[in-house]
C-alpha cells in the first residue's frame, strides 16, 4: 500500500511546494511607479504616448531580472487631468498605495511644479517614506534654477538649452526677419515667449519682433484670429511654445489662410498627428527640438529599441528620453545598492549613463540631465535630407543641427536643500 500511494504523495508534496513558491513570488516585495499625467482631455494623445514609453522600458527592465538581483518594478497609472489639483490626489493615492518614485512630465509646468512642491512637503513630514519626481518633459529652467528641489530630477532638456539651440540655428538663417511670439498662457509659455526674445535676440539683433500674444491653454477651438494678427504684423516665423492639439490647430487655421509661416518650437514635433497637420496644411515649416528624431542617420541604438517597441507594441517610437527616465531611475537603484529613496536620490546625482542617444550626465548641482539635442524640421521626403515619410504621409524630418549637452548647458541659479 505504502509503494503505491508514495507517487500521489510526492505529487501532492510538490503541490504543496508549488502553491507555496508562488505565494511566495506573489508576496515578494516591488519597486512602485506612479505614472501621473494626462490620461483624458484635450492632451490624453500626449499622455497615452509617454505612459506606453515608460511602460516599454519598465518592461524591458524586469524582462532583464528587475534591480538589486530580481526586484520588479510596478507600474501604477494616474490621470492628472491637466490639473494642479487632481495631480495631487493622485499623489495621494500613490503613497497610499506604496509608491517610491513618480514619473511626470506631460501635465505642463505649472502642474508638475505643483507636484514637487507637494512631494517636498510630504517627504518633510515623513521621514523614511520619501518619494523622488522623475520628470521627462516639463521644462521650465524654474524647476532646475531658483525652484530647485534635491527630490526633482529633470531627464528632457529645459526650456534654454532648447532655445539656446534654434538660437544657433536662427543665427544661420538669414530668411528669418520677423518674428511673432505666439504662446500658451501658463509658466512654461512664457518663458518660451521670454527665452525666445532674449536668446535668438542675442544671436540675431538684427531680427525684429513683431509682436507677442498668450492664449488660453487646450481651450482655442479656431486659431483664425490669431493668425490674422500674426499676418498684419508681417511675421515671417513664430516662436511658439504650443503643443498637441494647440499646435496641430495653429497649423490648420494658418493653412487654412495659405500663410507660409515658420515656426520655432521645442518639442511639438514628438507628438502623434503634428507631421500629418503639417502635411495638410501643406505650409508652413516646423522647427522643433529633441534627443532625436525617426529617421536621423547614424543613430543605430535608437534605431533597434524603435523597431523592437514597434514590435511589441504596434505603434511607432518617438521620445527615447522617456524610456531612458526608467532606466535611469534603476541605474541609480543599482548604484546604490538600495530603493531607499535618500540613497537613490543620491545615487542620481552625477550619474553618467550610456542611453540610446549617447553619454547622458545628471548634473548634481540643479538635477538637470545634459542630453543631445537636434535641431530639425518637418519637410517633404526628397530621398536626400529626408528618406522616410511619417504618419503615413510624404512628409518627415530634416536634421538641421545637432548639439550635445555640454554644448547647451548653462548657468543655475540652484541653491539645493539637501537632507
Amino acid at each position: 500500500m505504502k509503494l503505491t500511494h508514495a507517487p500521489l504523495a510526492r505529487i501532492a508534496l510538490a503541490s504543496l511546494f508549488a502553491i507555496a513558491g508562488t505565494a511566495a513570488q506573489a508576496q515578494q516585495p516591488t519597486y512602485k511607479i506612479a505614472y501621473i499625467d494626462p490620461l483624458s482631455g484635450p492632451f490624453a494623445n500626449v499622455g497615452e504616448l509617454m505612459l506606453m514609453h515608460t511602460q516599454y522600458a519598465i518592461e524591458d527592465i524586469n524582462a532583464k531580472g528587475g534591480v538589486l538581483g530580481g526586484m520588479k518594478l510596478q507600474l501604477l497609472q494616474f490621470d492628472s487631468k491637466l490639473s494642479a489639483q487632481e495631480s495631487q490626489s493622485a499623489l495621494q493615492a500613490a503613497i497610499d498605495q506604496g509608491a517610491k518614485a513618480i514619473v511626470t512630465g506631460g501635465s505642463g509646468s505649472s502642474v508638475v511644479t505643483a507636484l514637487v512642491l507637494a512631494v517636498a512637503r510630504w517627504n518633510q513630514r515623513n521621514p523614511g517614506k520619501e518619494l523622488i519626481v522623475l520628470n521627462h518633459s516639463s521644462i521650465d529652467p524654474e524647476m532646475t534654477g531658483k525652484g530647485c528641489s534635491f527630490w526633482h530630477f529633470q531627464t528632457e532638456a529645459n526650456t534654454a538649452m532648447k532655445m539656446k539651440a534654434l538660437a544657433n540655428y536662427i543665427k544661420k538663417t538669414p530668411d528669418v526677419k520677423k518674428v511673432y511670439l505666439l504662446n500658451q498662457d501658463y509658466a512654461h509659455g512664457k518663458q518660451w515667449a521670454s527665452y525666445g526674445r532674449q536668446l535668438v535676440g542675442l544671436a540675431r539683433p538684427d531680427i525684429q519682433f513683431v509682436g507677442e500674444t498668450l492664449h488660453p491653454i487646450g481651450r482655442v477651438k479656431d486659431f483664425a484670429p490669431y493668425v490674422a494678427n500674426i499676418k498684419q504684423s508681417g511675421a515671417d516665423s513664430v516662436i511658439t511654445g504650443n503643443w498637441g492639439q494647440d499646435m496641430t490647430l495653429l497649423q490648420k487655421a494658418a493653412g487654412d489662410a495659405g500663410y507660409n509661416l515658420r515656426y520655432f518650437n521645442h518639442s511639438a514635433g514628438s507628438v502623434p498627428g503634428t507631421v500629418t497637420s503639417v502635411s495638410q496644411a501643406k505650409t508652413g515649416q516646423l522647427t522643433w527640438v529633441a534627443e532625436w528624431h525617426p529617421g536621423q542617420a547614424d543613430t543605430p541604438k535608437v534605431d533597434a529599441l524603435a523597431k523592437a517597441y514597434k514590435a511589441k507594441t504596434g505603434k511607432d517610437f518617438l521620445a527615447p528620453r522617456i524610456d531612458l527616465t526608467p532606466r535611469l531611475l534603476a541605474a541609480a537603484i543599482a548604484k546604490a545598492g538600495s530603493v531607499d529613496t535618500v540613497k537613490v536620490a543620491r545615487a542620481l546625482e552625477d550619474l553618467s549613463f550610456d542611453s540610446v542617444v549617447g553619454p547622458v550626465r545628471m548634473r548634481a548641482e540643479d538635477h538637470q540631465l545634459l542630453l543631445p539635442q537636434v535641431v530639425n524640421t518637418i519637410a517633404p521626403v526628397d530621398g536626400k535630407a529626408v528618406k522616410t515619410g511619417w504618419e503615413g504621409t510624404s512628409y518627415g524630418f530634416r536634421t538641421d543641427a545637432v548639439y550635445t549637452g555640454n554644448e547647451l548647458a548653462q548657468g543655475t541659479d540652484c541653491k539645493m536643500v539637501r537632507p
